[in-house]
């Protein structure tokens, strides 16, 4: 009994020192070099972060098997780091498309959640008339004829958006 309480509690100890880690940082992303831009003052960012399962069985009744997936919230935040908008990430109860917040030109920090990690911090830039996109859910693949150099990487390898030009 001793040496299961001893296992357990190593194992809470790991999953705890896990949790209370540090967020991975990238570069900054910014919006496709190559996009369509509006002559819209302000400028828009959607982040396309870890999917979710979600069920409607919210007393436990049925079979709890999940009916639909959505991608999970996230937070932008000032380079200050004051809290900006906390972002639901759906445009409605059974969608699985990312929500477009529309935000004034400038830089941002996100925090979100990836698809293999538990919290991804992204600078991210936005500009007037053009849409910043962050890609966290490992679907998205540049073109072929993308310079690499254009392209920020998570940790993983896996193309997380364009690159933010140098300010």
């Amino acid at each position: 009994m001793k040496r299961l309480l001893s296992s357990i509690a190593a194992g809470l100890l790991a999953l705890g020192t896990g949790c209370a880690s540090r967020p991975v940082v990238v570069a900054p992303v910014g919006p496709n070099p190559n996009g369509i831009q509006s002559q819209a003052s302000t400028g828009s960012l959607q982040v396309f972060s870890r999917m979710a399962a979600r069920d409607d069985d919210q007393n436990m009744a049925g079979d709890g098997i999940p009916i639909w997936h959505q991608y999970t919230e996230y937070r932008i935040y000032q380079p200050d780091g004051k809290l900006v908008k906390t972002v639901i990430n759906s445009v409605g109860h059974y969608s699985d498309r990312a929500e477009v917040v529309a935000l004034p030109p400038g830089s941002y920090m996100v925090k979100a959640q990836a698809k293999d990690y538990f919290w991804v911090n992204v600078p991210v830039r936005i500009e007037p008339g053009r849409t910043t996109r962050v890609h966290l859910d490992q679907k998205w693949r540049p073109p072929g004829n993308a310079p690499k150099n254009e392209i920020v990487t998570g940790p993983d390898g896996n193309p997380l958006g364009w690159r933010a030009p140098a300010p």
